[in-house]
């Protein structure tokens, strides 16, 4: 009797070198980029900035599903080790769709309600968002877990992301609705702000003009960094240390200063390619 040896073909496993891919909405998720790449320097990062569809918070969550798998795709297509989702809207939406998905490591935001809580004096927080972000069933999750001993008075920005995918970070404009959201905030007395969407940190130091020395915000975007790291080194993904990681950039927004907006955010000179 002859046994017939079948040769199953075995998966490549991800080069340890391979890019990370990172999106959002729009520029918004450069914040979170940077903590990335200022904690991993050694990492190759693809960021996409989904700016003709920003925001997302008006969308449903089927549409949401539907920009995240094709931009998902594309990073993949792109060699793309892990995904980062730097957008508390789209982790909300569609981040369980994803990793049942796709079998790569898949990192999400969440509003960082926990540690505002901790860090609040007078246990009063408040919490700037976009509409999508605070009608998520997993901000209603948050706030069971770690709000039931603070007060958390909630905001939603509508406009706000708009003014930021300009480049407004210090215009009028944003000041003056930023005057208008936090006011709830401040008359609430909350003494921590969590910045609920990953653009917001751009405006971080008009926030505190508006709201003052006294009162602290609150950014994850170093969190999800420290989370990508684990998740990378606990499949020994991580890149070895022998040069510089590169950042690539897409975006389709039809604005025509969509370059200048990105390297004024990211800090220095950018390749922004068409996506």
């Amino acid at each position: 009797m002859t046994l017939e040896i079948k040769n199953t073909p075995i998966k490549p496993a991800i080069p340890a070198n391979a890019p990370i891919g990172v999106f959002d909405s729009g520029v918004g998720g450069i914040s979170v980029l940077q903590h990335i790449h200022a904690l991993l320097p050694y990492e190759h990062l693809l960021y996409v900035a989904d700016s003709r569809y920003a925001p997302y918070g008006g969308k449903t969550p089927q549409e949401i599903q539907s920009r995240c798998f094709e931009i998902t795709d594309f990073l993949i297509a792109k060699g793309a080790k892990a995904i980062v989702v730097a957008c508390n809207t789209a982790t909300a939406a569609a981040i369980d769709r994803m990793r049942a998905k796709y079998s790569l490591p898949i990192i999400g935001m969440e509003p960082a309600v926990k540690p505002a809580a901790a860090a609040s004096k007078n246990g009063v927080i408040g919490v700037l968002a976009t509409v999508g972000t605070l009608k998520s069933a997993q901000f209603a999750g948050l706030l069971e877990s770690y709000g039931r001993n603070v007060k958390v008075v909630t905001q939603g920005c509508t406009g706000l992301v708009e003014c930021i995918e300009r480049g407004e970070l210090a215009d009028e404009a944003t000041r003056n609705l930023l005057q208008k959201y936090c006011k709830p905030l401040l008359d609430e007395g909350a003494d921590t702000i969590v910045l609920g969407c990953t653009h917001y940190p751009f405006v971080a130091p008009l926030i505190t003009q508006v709201v003052g020395e006294g009162v602290a915000l609150i950014d994850t975007g170093a969190a999800v960094a420290k989370q990508l790291q684990k998740r990378l080194s606990a499949l020994d993904l991580l890149a070895w240390p022998d040069q510089a990681g590169k950042v690539r950039f897409w975006t389709n927004s039809p604005s025509a200063n969509a370059k200048p907006v990105i390297e004024a955010l990211w800090g220095g000179d950018a390749e922004v390619l068409a996506f």
